[in-house]
């Protein structure tokens, strides 16, 4: 290896590893920002709250809200049996969610979905799905406001029911989450672990309850911002 050699990869070494730390460092602080810093939860029914003991108050992002605290306004954009993949049977960019979430001018979208695409008919359609959720980051992160983006790991699935099945979430939707964060350089927050081998918050076995939104908002908290 000559030195221009040498030093070349020495310089996209170091790219990477900085891309890396920015990637693993992305907070949001009120400083950056003038005024309230706002925040889109993009995702499903367990962002929408079914399945949630009041939902307009226990909702995940409602709640997110209030452990953000005034600095910050969250927004739900859940859609009850959305999909991430475009030819789902309820695919989240057809839903009028999709467009108001530009609307909101956000400065931080999180991206839950996955669940429902793992039933039969959705998950014919694997070899769309790393595109699908790229197209979804890059569409998020190029509106206007220029939003900051995380991915979400979907929570724990404790029964196969409407044919959303644990086996496909983790086994196959989850790596490839991980594979098309780490390509584009966004953070995972991931529910999964958060709420594995509990169980008891699942009352229908898919959704979680109050106290299962309470801790998918308190691990998304600790992911946008500094504890």
């Amino acid at each position: 290896m000559t030195k221009s050699q040498f030093f070349r990869s020495a310089i996209l070494a170091l790219a990477v590893f900085l891309a890396g730390c920015s990637t693993a460092n992305q907070k949001l602080r009120t400083s950056d920002y003038r005024g309230v810093i706002r925040v889109a939860c993009v995702g499903d029914s367990i962002t929408y709250g079914a399945g949630v003991e009041n939902r307009i108050e226990n909702n995940y992002p409602r709640v997110l809200g209030n452990l953000l605290g005034p600095g910050f306004e969250t927004r739900n954009f859940g859609v009850s049996g959305a999909t991430l993949l475009k030819k789902g049977d309820k695919a989240y960019w057809t839903q009028p969610e999709f467009v108001k979430v530009g609307a909101f001018k956000p400065n931080a979208v999180v991206i839950k979905l996955g669940t429902n695409d793992s039933k039969p008919q959705n998950w014919g359609f694997r070899e769309n799905f790393a595109d699908d959720l790229a197209e979804m980051i890059d569409y998020f992160r190029d509106l206007p406001s220029k939003p900051k983006v995380w991915v979400c790991l979907p929570v724990p699935v404790y029964e196969t029911r409407w044919g959303i099945n644990e086996p496909v979430v983790y086994g196959e939707i989850i790596p490839v989450i991980r594979w098309v964060a780490r390509e584009k350089r966004v953070p995972v927050i991931d529910l999964h672990n958060a709420l594995s081998e509990r169980s008891e918050l699942f009352p229908d076995r898919i959704h979680p309850n109050a106290a299962g939104a309470a801790i998918i908002a308190a691990t998304v908290k600790s992911a946008l911002v500094e504890n």
